[in-house]
């Protein structure tokens, strides 16, 4: 097991299955095109290769599949059937939604029962601007379908100044009313939004500003979570829970255990370091010559961690998921 002065290790790993997405949020892409997969992607067999080695090499506990959106990738089912095999104690999902009722059935069948649903609006207006893509109905059709289906769902809403800080409270409330858990996370310094004259300070909205808001409408009291969890987690008493990813505020990085492996082959051990470690060529290596060099490969991803906060980061987010 390798880990750091501060007691830090890898337990979480988030693999960007594909580059490729059917949405153009604005605080993802600057330029409003829709992503495609990289011509040098990993196949389904080496991510799962990957994925039971740094299992093996990491002391990997909990994987999560991002993208770009994983459920337009054809890669999909075959990693699903791969990394079901490895034992690991959670395996989840995070989608825009908007393939959710026809992957469904696919989910379901490989024993998915967590989703991250990125939801930004209920306005349909607003999330055709913010998306650049999609239809928010359908959305929340696939919603309903994997909730009747007994799935656990978290939202993901990125509040921003100026696009959809009205829909905080209803879609607070659309989500207590459900039994889905919201989580608000702040803007982050990534990508074009890292560099200067970007309209980050503009459009940023503080945690401290997100609860006075909610103050006004709900009582709430700060609620148990995880060591390590990303989240400030809040209880709505006799209606759920709600939650608040506060890297700019109240930052995480002391406890962070993420790592996150790309389509291409590539560890990023800190979202705020542009480090990052190649391993697509491991991947095709027996276990007793991969597991060495892959070791190494990891003490260097840990150490690119931030020691207190979240610094920025010119690495584009739609490479490497959220």
């Amino acid at each position: 097991m390798i880990v750091d002065r501060q007691g830090r290790r890898f337990r979480n790993l988030r693999i960007s299955l594909t580059a490729a997405c059917n949405y153009a949020c604005t605080y993802c892409v600057p330029d409003g095109k829709r992503l495609v997969a990289a011509q040098d992607e990993l196949s389904a067999e080496a991510m799962v290769r990957g994925v039971a080695y740094l299992i093996e090499a990491a002391g990997i506990e909990r994987l999560r599949i991002t993208g770009g959106e994983p459920l337009v990738s054809p890669k999909l089912d075959m990693l699903l059937r791969g990394v079901s095999q490895l034992g690991l104690a959670d395996i989840s999902l995070t989608t825009n939604g908007q393939l959710l009722v026809r992957k469904l059935p696919l989910l379901l069948e490989s024993g998915i029962r967590r989703l991250n649903v990125s939801l930004d609006t209920l306005d349909a207006d607003a999330f055709r601007t913010i998306a650049r893509g999609g239809d928010l109905a359908t959305v929340l059709a696939g919603m309903e379908e994997a909730r009747a289906a007994g799935v656990s769902i978290k939202v993901n809403m990125v509040p921003l100044r100026g696009q959809n800080l009205d829909q905080v409270l209803p879609l607070l409330d659309y989500c207590l009313e459900r039994g889905f858990e919201l989580r608000f996370i702040e803007l982050m310094r990534m990508g074009h939004l890292a560099r200067p004259g970007n309209s980050f300070v503009q459009q940023f909205v503080g945690m401290p500003e997100l609860l006075a808001m909610i103050g006004e409408r709900h009582a709430f009291a700060q609620a148990d979570a995880p060591l390590d969890a990303t989240a400030l987690r809040y209880q709505i008493p006799g209606l759920g829970f709600f939650g608040v990813i506060a890297n700019e505020s109240v930052p995480f990085c002391r406890t962070c255990s993420r790592l996150r492996l790309s389509s291409t082959g590539w560890l990023h051990g800190c979202l705020s370091s542009s480090n990052r470690h190649y391993v697509g060529d491991l991947l095709d290596k027996p276990r007793h010559e991969a597991l060495p060099a892959l070791q190494g490969l990891l003490v260097k991803a840990l150490g690119d961690k931030q020691e207190i906060a979240f610094s920025g980061g010119v690495t584009v987010m739609k490479i490497i998921g959220g």
